[in-house]
């Protein structure tokens, strides 16, 4: 293993901001995987920690397949993630916005210009992500309609589900559209958390890492043949709103079965605790996300459904 400093800035009355990556074999850039872009990204943060683990004994026993080479980046941010907050901590910018970024541009414009001259050129990128929502997911592999796309390798990760999403003006500018534009089959892969340590399903991710690698010939790895993924397009999910805003109480989790009518969620009045309504499906499917907040406003997005395939 070797551990690189892969870009360095000068930060004010405090230490210089250095972004660490750790290589694994070398010759051909073979595969990047990359942590935390945000600072509430613990759990991205935490798989790529045990990755670096698993590669290291991996490496050791030469099970790297020779002429490739692994990067890992475990956090972009960790800036903002010493203080809690999520986006950059001086002008609330967000880094995943700002690819591929401007070498002489703000702040967070010249860290995605730094960290991005690095991490191209690798034939797979894997982007540990999180979602602008706040709730759970089933774990999945997400990947845009950029023309560049592979749904067929995002299956050899052997996790339950590949979303396919027509990208908007405003992902243009994220990691994961800018590594397909220039060549690297991108991949985002989500857990079931992501500002807390959620062990089962970071096991989850490496697992199906390691088992994407093994499968593209660049790690020798005996590992569990995962699933045969669903291919699902975000636009034929079902999002379940609410009608009311108060406290939110949550009755059903991600890959819960449900049936149209069944009560998903409570909102209660905030100060007297009376039920103000109930949250129902309005389809049979699978529960693919669900809000976890404490808190909810009218109209928020609290529930995604998977509807079933003969709907």
């Amino acid at each position: 293993m070797r551990e690189e400093i892969l870009y360095s800035m000068k930060a004010p009355y405090r230490e210089d901001i250095q972004i660490k990556g750790f290589a694994f074999g070398k010759g051909e850039k073979a595969a990047c995987i990359v942590g935390a872009i945000r600072g509430n990204e613990y759990q991205q943060l935490y798989v790529c920690t045990q990755l670096v683990q698993a590669l290291q004994k991996l490496e050791a026993k030469g099970a790297i397949v020779s002429n490739h080479e692994i990067l890992v980046v475990p956090s972009i941010n960790s800036h903002s993630m010493n203080i809690g907050k999520r986006f950059w901590a001086v002008d609330n910018t967000d880094i995943n916005r700002m690819f591929p970024g401007h070498s002489l541009g703000e702040t967070t414009q010249r860290i995605a210009a730094g960290v991005f001259e690095k991490i191209q050129g690798y034939s797979y990128g894997i982007q540990l992500a999180s979602f602008y929502l706040p709730g759970d997911f089933i774990p999945h592999v997400r990947m845009m309609e950029t023309g560049y796309q592979s749904a067929s390798l995002a299956n050899l990760f052997g996790l339950p589900y590949v979303i396919v999403r027509k990208p908007r003006p405003i992902d243009t500018t994220t990691l994961n559209y800018n590594w397909q534009i220039w060549n690297t089959n991108a991949f985002s892969v989500y857990t079931a958390e992501t500002d807390e340590i959620d062990e089962v399903s970071a096991r989850q991710a490496v697992a199906a890492i390691l088992r994407f690698l093994t499968r593209m010939g660049v790690i020798r790895y005996n590992s569990h043949s995962g699933y045969i993924a669903s291919i699902v397009k975000e636009d034929d999910m079902t999002a379940v709103r609410t009608d009311a805003g108060g406290i939110y109480r949550r009755k059903r989790n991600p890959g819960d079965e449900v049936h149209c009518g069944d009560v998903l969620a409570e909102i209660l009045h905030p100060l007297d605790g009376r039920v103000l309504v109930q949250v129902n499906a309005p389809t049979d499917g699978i529960i693919f996300f669900a809000h976890k907040k404490p808190l909810v406003t009218e109209h928020e997005v609290v529930y995604k459904i998977i509807r079933r395939l003969h709907e």
